[in-house]
């Protein structure tokens, strides 16, 4: 790889700060010059989720070739008719440049976009072997360009977007065509254009498929594992979890602006049985009030009014409720495997070693055939392979006679598999 000069900020698109396009009309032309203009397409898109319920995208950002970049504003364009057929048809067949596509490729889904390929430049740098591969590093290293990222928490709701706010949105799409081609040359220069391949193929149909649905989302409420052993505990996160969602899908706000995890938390630890316990605990009986000590704090006092209709007596009473069920009524204090998975290999090494010493043993070699592997072809080792997929290998008892067949089951891509199963196969006889 080149080696790039000292990195130096980018203030602005070279073309200059572009308006957001929110009539059809605009919308229309802005297509028309997306489809005769030629190349990758760069994309992103920012959301509120911070301040507002779900997470529905609120800007989507786009450069291709010379047509430019285009801020669309996604909310207004519905609300006029516009369903992106006419911009997928624009922009068929080429690579949608996206870094970390898994944060983006959900929302674009739901808008009706359908990209054909896609390039994540996190992914390629991961594979190339970088350690830093956010994108303001990446940028850095391959264009010696730094990007300014003071907006990157913003309510995008608000409107009319600030002009620096449009600015900041556009440089996140200004240099992406550019970082594409050097993150290609470099994995060409490796030999892993076809791994990266693979990779992003598989990130975009995990990407554009139905978002997975939670049988018990509650149970990703932050530090719930302190309730492990406590399922009167768990009764209580589960009823304020869901007095909080119901509340705020109906004043389209972000949970956490109602209700912190941690006030959940707190409550289910102390169980408050009475008013005078309840009004103990201070965090279910006062509003919410964001600090960061930036423009972010005005964003979130323009939610008070909607954090002032939800009354200290719907948490009072989803505890209630809780406290009052019957024992065979309370939730399975156990752990729960996710999204109707089966229960993964545990993680804890410790249990390993005490417990399986002869997997722990097994589990060993093949780490440190797969660190050095990683090690001769330049790639992370948790690239190489989902460290979970080991675990769950090593665990099985006996082993699967087809290691490449339980690799690829489990998700394992044709590049990994074909570079460790046969090594692993060795090394676990």
């Amino acid at each position: 790889m080149t080696d790039v000069k000292e990195p130096h900020l980018l203030k602005e698109p070279r073309g200059g700060v572009p308006d957001v396009i929110d009539t059809r009309d605009a919308y229309e032309r802005m297509v028309e010059r997306y489809a005769r203009a030629e190349g990758p397409l760069a994309a992103d898109a920012e959301r509120a989720s911070g301040f507002r319920y779900g997470q529905d995208d609120w800007l989507v950002q786009f450069k291709r070739g010379d047509a430019g970049i285009a801020l669309f504003d996604p909310v207004a364009l519905k609300a006029q008719g516009v369903d992106w057929r006419d911009f997928n048809e624009a922009v068929k067949g080429t690579d949608w440049i996206i870094h970390d596509s898994l944060q983006d490729l959900p929302g674009f889904a739901d808008l009706g976009m359908r990209p054909d390929a896609v390039f994540d430049t996190e992914v390629a740098a991961r594979l190339i072997g970088d350690t830093r591969f956010g994108l303001a590093a990446v940028t850095a290293k391959y264009l010696g360009l730094v990007l300014a990222k003071e907006h990157s928490a913003a309510d995008w709701s608000y409107r009319p977007l600030p002009r620096d706010w449009r600015n900041y949105a556009a440089l996140d799409v200004e240099v992406l065509i550019e970082l594409r081609a050097r993150l290609l040359a470099e994995l060409r220069r490796q030999g892993k254009e076809q791994w990266a391949r693979e990779e992003f193929e598989y990130l975009l149909g995990k990407g554009m498929s139905p978002r997975p649905v939670h049988a018990e989302p509650w149970r990703h409420v932050s530090h719930i594992s302190a309730l492990h052993s406590d399922p009167r505990g768990l009764a209580v996160v589960r009823s304020l979890w869901t007095a909080r969602e119901s509340s705020a899908r109906e004043l389209d706000i972000s949970p956490a602006l109602l209700l912190s995890d941690a006030a959940i938390i707190e409550a289910a630890q102390r169980k408050p049985h009475n008013n005078r316990s309840f009004k103990a605990i201070r965090s279910l009986n006062e509003r919410v009030r964001m600090h960061t000590n930036s423009e972010q704090d005005k964003m979130f006092e323009r939610y008070a009014p909607l954090q002032r209709k939800v009354r200290p007596a719907i948490w009072r009473q989803a505890i209630a409720e809780a406290l009052a069920l019957p024992r065979e009524e309370l939730p399975d204090a156990s752990s729960r495997p996710v999204n109707g998975e089966k229960t993964n290999a545990p993680r804890s090494m410790k249990y390993w070693k005490e417990h399986h010493p002869a997997r722990f043993a097994r589990l060993q070699a093949v780490r440190r055939l797969i660190a050095q592997i990683g090690e001769d072809t330049r790639t992370p080792m948790d690239v190489l392979i989902k460290p979970q997929i080991i675990r769950n290998l090593c665990w099985c008892d006996p082993l699967p006679e087809d290691i490449a067949g339980f690799l690829t089951a489990q998700g394992a891509r044709r590049w990994q598999v074909s570079l460790i199963a046969e090594s692993v196969s060795r090394v676990t006889m």
